[in-house]
């Protein structure tokens, strides 16, 4: 076994620890692998997790919920990834956690009462947000689904892609702009946040599904969307009318933490399995492992992994100290970069220690790849974590 235990970690952390590690046992490689082949959704992972409560991490006590900070979600996250389940595992279930954050901090009372305990019961899943369009990806302030209110409701028309979950889910937070891009003085103004019922759209044929085929995180599907006047009562708003953006930016550094974490997670997983092959595969009469150029590629991948995961934990524990999560923008997103690009060393690692069997589905490896190169993409690009940090911590210019 590799050393994961490389921060310390709080009671309560250590706690959460093993506690998600004892249900990850449950679920060996095998039950990851096939999931990946047949890219069908993890159900009983799913399941396990919320009969023990886990969607309602984030959600607090006082509707139900667990009450967790953002140090431990971190933890709960990453062991979710290095638990043998990776970027897929922390995929199927991490919109299930944090999805409800939005209805937290911005809902109505109401629906809060109504939604949040269902959520933390496992009873009702918000798995989906949809932001991204065709022609609105990292410029989400482009984005042309637009609501138009109408005697008490909202008619909601466009067209969304890459939301993933949304067949696993009974609600879907929304972003659609009230207001259009060239009426606002700021670009990022005029947006708002809406909880749609996928059932009532699916009964008023007003949503229509396509589902995209990929290589990467198969066993959770990603959809294509088409709103068409879809309706929604005004009750369904989250927060303010037009300030939808700022809402949805208030809980970004802590989804890049959370990321970040499962990235280290797949970096963890992916070492363990290049460790293991390395210390049992015989060439030429010796132990691979005892070979400097077998070696010296895990070792400087696990120097990265750890140093990422210092990186991760620190910002997570400033959040939880501090209860802003607007103050660690720069370190949260560094976090993310460096963990994505650790996780997908490590993995690269992996399969270059399994020579020729790293392209083999049963030795699990070249899956951790797959996934590792789709978290230097999501949810953010390196290149823009690289343009942020340039723009707010070197002062350059603005540079898109």
């Amino acid at each position: 076994m590799i050393q994961r235990d490389t921060v310390q970690l709080s009671e309560q952390q250590r706690l959460v620890r093993d506690s998600i590690r004892d249900i990850c046992s449950d679920f060996d490689a095998a039950y990851w692998r096939e999931h990946d082949e047949n890219a069908t959704y993890p159900e009983a992972f799913a399941d396990s997790l919320a009969e023990h409560g886990w969607f309602g991490a984030l959600i607090p006590e006082e509707y139900g919920g667990a009450g967790m900070s953002t140090a431990e979600a971190v933890v709960m996250m990453e062991e979710i990834a290095a638990g043998g389940g990776g970027f897929s595992a922390a995929q199927a279930v991490h919109g299930a956690i944090y999805n409800a954050v939005p209805l937290v901090k911005y809902g109505t009372e109401e629906m809060k009462l109504e939604l949040l305990p269902a959520v933390a019961e496992g009873d009702t899943s918000i798995q989906a947000f949809g932001l991204t369009e065709p022609n609105a990806g990292s410029d989400s302030t482009r984005i042309t689904t637009a609501a138009e209110k109408e005697d008490g409701e909202y008619v909601i028309n466009g067209q969304k892609i890459w939301i993933s979950r949304v067949d696993r889910s009974d609600y879907l937070v929304l972003m659609a702009r009230t207001t259009p891009r060239e009426a606002v003085d700021k670009r990022t103004k005029g947006l708002s946040m809406f909880l749609v019922d996928l059932e009532a759209a699916y009964e008023s044929d007003s949503l229509t599904l396509e589902k995209i085929e990929k290589t990467a995180g198969r066993a959770v599907h990603s959809y294509e969307l088409w709103l068409d006047d879809l309706r929604v009562d005004e009750s369904a708003l989250i927060g303010e009318e037009g300030n939808g953006f700022y809402q949805m930016l208030d809980g970004l550094n802590e989804e890049r933490l959370v990321i970040a974490a499962e990235c280290v997670g797949l970096g963890e997983l992916a070492l363990e399995a290049g460790a293991e092959y390395a210390s049992e595969r015989e060439v030429f009469g010796r132990k691979i492992g005892a070979n400097q150029a077998i070696q010296h590629p895990l070792a400087e991948a696990y120097a990265r992994v750890t140093a990422a995961k210092q990186t991760v934990y620190s910002a997570a524990d400033a959040v939880t100290r501090d209860g802003d999560a607007t103050a660690v923008g720069a370190r949260a997103n560094v976090a993310k970069y460096l963990a994505a690009d650790a996780a997908f060393d490590a993995a690269d690692a992996a399969v270059q220690t399994h020579g020729g069997f790293g392209i083999a589905r049963e030795y699990d490896v070249e899956r951790y790849l797959r996934e590792a190169r789709l978290t230097r993409l999501v949810p953010i690009t390196q290149e823009l974590v690289l343009n942020f940090v340039a723009e707010n911590e070197l002062d350059l210019p603005r540079s898109y």
